[in-house]
């Protein structure tokens, strides 16, 4: 059996947390990459814990970084099998830390960056309670390569509120995978909304961040 995966996490302000935030990195990070976003968002969502686990192997470009799967660009479908290998440990991850904080699994959002949206995408739509949302930046929605979505509509089991977030200016994944994305993800009935950060390359721009906080906070239904 692989690693176990861990990471960074921050804990609410202040009492018990009632609802949990998992990050997850893109390719040649870790997980400290991404954590420090959910100190930003800790005003817009009060009683959230958050975590952002390193990825379970060794990036094979970065040497201190860390990946999700391995990235040649020589198989089409690596990118699938990719995700499809990775998703059952970070579903025990997932599962373990809702339990250690006794949260039920539709307290839980995903919140990915490139690979790491790949991986959320992927994971959140086969979790067997629907989680709160998924936030994606400048990611791509994963297909086994390049099929209709109507292929991989047998494996959905849930179909929670998505916001896809992307610079019009990426040059590693360009915006048309967000527009592809959304389409994709509405042909299997997906609610999917999206956001286009002008003048924002392969990153996430304080405006993102913006819309990203804003759209958690709504579907988690968070008052006030």
């Amino acid at each position: 059996m692989a690693a176990e995966l861990d990471g960074p996490r921050l804990e609410p302000r202040g009492g018990a947390a009632k609802r949990l935030v998992v990050f997850l990195h893109g390719y040649g990070a870790d997980g400290n990459d991404l954590i420090e976003i959910g100190r930003a968002w800790q005003g817009l969502l009060p009683d959230t814990a958050f975590v952002s686990p390193h990825a379970p192997e060794p990036c094979g470009q970065a040497p201190t970084g860390r990946q999700w799967f391995n990235l040649t660009f020589r198989n089409p479908d690596e990118r699938w099998l990719g995700c499809t290998k990775a998703v059952p440990g970070l579903q025990r991850f997932i599962d373990a830390e809702l339990t250690r904080r006794n949260l039920p699994p539709s307290a839980l959002a995903l919140v990915g960056f490139s690979q790491g949206t790949m991986m959320a995408l992927h994971a959140g739509l086969r979790r067997p309670v629907t989680p709160a949302a998924i936030v994606g930046y400048s990611g791509i929605f994963v297909l086994p390569n390049e099929a209709d979505p109507e292929v991989v509509a047998p494996e959905i089991k849930s179909k929670p509120p998505v916001l896809l977030i992307h610079g019009d200016s990426d040059d590693l994944i360009p915006v048309q995978a967000l527009l592809q994305g959304a389409q994709d993800l509405a042909a299997l009935e997906v609610p999917v909304e999206w956001h286009i950060s002008q003048g924002v390359g392969h990153g996430i721009d304080q405006e993102g961040l913006r819309h990203g906080g804003e759209f958690l906070r709504r579907r988690f239904n968070i008052q006030g």
